[in-house]
């Protein structure tokens, strides 16, 4: 009898930021104090916004134009950043990521990581909590040609794990990433964090509060 064929590889690709951890809440509060410090406030609705589109506003020029005069830069950058690297450190891995990421190499799925911060950043936070032994790729916006919403991370990370887009699965928090994945041809199953549960998940194929809740196909 002729052998049977092998199934075909399929990919499970995860966002990084406020995805696997969540390092995007850090993030506004270092930007929060920032303002504080200048005795202003900077709304959580106002930051939802550039979730997942980095660079979208320069969060610098509006301070300035609140207050109507140019700040220090450099020194805000570099305590904003030592505020965020110190909230971070706290952070665990969130529900469900360890487990899916267990469940799906011992099942055969290819495990890659996307990302729309830069290639340090996350595979430093990858290895600290010992999550780099699953992962087969990681595509940052070091090396892809546009980040997110554009869908070259995933497109590349699939063609790095050797898997089709169509018979992988996209885990992401923000509406960048669920375009991009969605762009890219991919299944994509959304998990809203603090922030992003004010985005408009309603185009990913499936929304769950956490990945503890979400069962892999078979």
């Amino acid at each position: 009898m002729p052998r049977s064929a092998h199934p075909a590889p399929r990919g499970l690709i995860f966002d990084f930021d406020g995805l696997i951890i969540d390092t995007e809440w850090p993030e506004y509060v270092s930007w929060k104090e920032a303002f504080g410090d200048h005795g202003l406030d900077l709304d959580l609705l106002e930051w939802v916004q550039v979730v997942g589109r980095p660079g979208a506003i320069d969060f610098h020029r509006v301070l300035e134009e609140r207050l109507g005069r140019a700040v220090d830069r450099e020194g805000l950058d570099a305590r904003r950043v030592q505020r965020h690297r110190e909230i971070s450190e706290g952070l665990a891995v969130l529900p469900g990521v360890r487990e899916l990421m267990l469940e799906g190499a011992a099942k055969g799925w290819r495990i890659g990581v996307a990302s729309n911060s830069s290639r340090e950043w996350v595979y430093r936070n990858l290895r600290r909590h010992g999550l780099d032994a699953w992962i087969e790729t990681l595509r940052t916006r070091d090396n892809v040609p546009e980040p997110k919403p554009a869908p070259d991370a995933y497109l590349l990370a699939c063609r790095d794990l050797g898997v089709r887009p169509e018979a992988s699965l996209a885990f992401e928090d923000s509406a960048p990433g669920v375009e991009a994945a969605r762009a890219a041809g991919m299944r994509v199953v959304a998990v809203p964090n603090r922030l992003t549960r004010h985005h408009d998940l309603g185009s990913a194929h499936l929304v769950v509060a956490d990945l503890a809740s979400f069962s892999l196909p078979a």
